[in-house]
This record gives structure tokens, sequence and C-alpha cells, in this order.
């Protein structure tokens, strides 16, 4: 029996380090406090929304004029995308409408940045923040003008946004004048309609979902006496007020004759303050009614159109491609690389 005690009193040790080795390699870290865990960070509800840059390269910044402010705001371009979405376009459309919407707003603005003039704007800003270029309004002016509305509206804007990150319309390899506008009267416009430059991609196409608008008809009323001061003419003493001689592409008023003075239909909607150049008026006593069909300049893509084709199951492919003709979509930093290379 002895020659086998070596051998048990070297099993006994074997156990005995066995049972040594895993203290000794837990003992240390329960002197420190334990940093390497996988950690959790939820993002609480209202905590401000992160919005995709353009897909490569280096975040590229919009720089617009407040005018309400009178001060210069930069902040990145989809930010500036999201806030000028939620500012053009309805937050109870179809989301693909407001994904057309991003495309359109985000491809003004690199045409702006590629192409466009700034000099007249303080501070070096791009835009301004009014119809003049396109509506932008901050995350607290939406919260505002949104309500209780906000929290689901922000987050369908911000994902039709995300969605088409980086993505622009481009024609013969460059942006577009991407135009857009509320109600059509039935048809777009032809942009020489309204423009002076005939743009190829800028086309009259029929748009029947636009019947549908709230704002597809409007009337307004004005004295004889303000109508003739307004347009700078003088009524004949019968009934008539004017004849159209002219019309547009998109069925508008191109020219009418008023008592021997020929008058644009674009200029008699501007000096009106008309919605719209499709207009029919009447003469009852001393005052004349004026009726239009549409609200808008009617170039480019109609957003109750653009709204009417996405519920009918199209997509933002499919709405781009009917109100701007002949156009691709491109990844904007193939564009924008080359203008941050020059500031």
């Amino acid at each position: 029996m002895t020659k086998f005690k070596p051998f048990i009193a070297l099993a006994a040790l074997l156990f005995f380090i066995t049972l040594l080795i895993p203290s000794l390699l837990v003992l240390p870290f329960k002197e420190e406090k334990v940093t390497g865990r996988l950690g959790e960070h939820l993002k609480k509800e209202g905590a401000p929304i992160h919005t995709a840059e353009t897909s490569t390269g280096p975040s590229v910044e919009v720089a617009v004029f407040r005018m309400g402010k009178k001060q210069v705001e930069k902040l990145p371009l989809e930010e500036y995308v999201v806030g000028v979405v939620a500012s053009e376009m309805p937050r109870d459309f179809e989301k693909e409408a407001l994904k057309a919407q991003s495309l359109a707003a985000r491809t003004y603005i690199v045409n702006e940045m590629i192409n466009g003039k700034h000099s007249e704007l303080p501070g070096g800003a791009l835009v301004t923040d009014t119809i003049h270029h396109q509506v932008y309004k901050d995350i607290n002016e939406i919260k505002k003008s949104y309500g209780s509305d906000y929290e689901w509206g922000i987050k369908k804007i911000t994902e039709a946004v995300n969605e088409t990150a980086g993505q622009i319309i481009v024609y013969d390899g460059s942006p577009i004048t991407a135009s857009f506008f509320s109600t059509s009267n039935g048809y777009t416009e032809n942009s020489e309609s309204i423009w002076l430059s005939a743009l190829p991609y800028l086309k009259s196409v029929e748009s029947p979902w636009d019947l549908k608008s709230p704002k597809f008809s409007d009337q307004k009323v004005f004295t004889i006496s303000e109508f003739e001061k307004k347009l700078g003419v003088k009524l004949s003493n019968n009934n008539t007020i004017g004849t159209i001689t002219e019309r547009t592409a998109g069925k508008r008023v191109g020219k009418v004759e008023i008592n021997g003075k020929s008058i644009e239909g674009k200029d008699i909607r501007e000096l009106l303050g008309l919605k719209s150049t499709d207009f029919t008026w009447e003469r009852k006593g001393e005052n004349i009614i004026i009726n239009t069909r549409g609200y808008g300049h009617g170039i480019g893509m109609s957003q109750y159109g653009a709204n009417g084709m996405a519920a009918e199951g199209k997509n933002y492919k499919d709405i781009i491609s009917y109100y701007y003709k002949g156009v691709e979509i491109a990844d904007s930093q193939n564009y924008l690389t080359k203008y941050t290379a020059k500031k």
C-alpha cells in the first residue's frame, strides 16, 4: 500500500491547484469597478432628432438667413431638408409623397450650392427661410406649429428624409431646378409659360389627382375701381371685361386683352393676388368676381398630385419621373465634393 502514497499525494495536490486557480483569476477583479460590461443608453422621448448625412464624405452645412431673427443659422444639410419638408408639405400626406418632396428640397439646395449667386445675402448665407427660396423652420418652430401632432409628424417626415438621404434629381448630369407647387388645375405647366427659359424636364403633364385638393378652387371679389387701378386699365361701359387671346400648354390664361390693352395671365395673377393663372371672371353690378382653379405657378411637381399618386400605390421614384421628364436620381455627394473643395 505504501507505494501508492506518492500518487495519492500528487492527486490531492492537483485537486487543490484546480480549486485555487479560478479563485486567483477572479480575485483581482473584485478589487476594481467593472467597466467592460455591455452598456445600454436608450434615447428618451423628445430628444433631438438625428438625421442622416449624405452617403459618404464630409458633412455639408447649409447657411440659412432667418428673416425673422435677422441672423444666419448653419445646420447640416439633411437637417435642413427635414425643416423644409416639414414646412412645405402637409405632415399627413403619404410617405412616398413626402419622400418625393425630400428629393425636390434637397435638389434645390444642392443646385443653389453649386450654381447659386449669394452675394446679396448677409453673412454668407446660401438661402433665406422664405418662399423666395424654400420655407424652412427649425425643430422648435415645427414643434409649435404641429402642436399635439409633433411626435408622429416629425417622425414620419424624418423617416422620409432619411430613407432618401443624399439623393437628388439630375438631368443630363446636372441638378435640376426642382420646382414644386401646391395644386394644379388638372395640368402642370411648361416652364417657359411662366419663366423666361424653357427647361426640357419641366413640361406640362396631366395631374387629375389635384381635382380633389381642398385648394383646387378659390374666389376673389374686386370693385371695378380696384380692378382698374391694380391692372392699370379702364373698362368699357358695357358688361365685358376682357378677352382671352392666348392659352398656355397647361390650359391656363396666357394673355388677355382688356379694352385694347394686352396683359399676360401671370401678370394678372400677381397684380390681383390670385392663386392661379387659370381664372374666369364676371361683372356683377359694381363688382368683378374672379374664380380660379389650382394654387401656385403650376411648374414641376404638384404636391397634391404627388399625394394622389402615392395613395394609388406609386413610389417616390414614380412621382419624380412623372413630374420631371427625362431625369435620373443621383448621389448628391458626387456634386457636393466639388462644392466643398472650392470652399
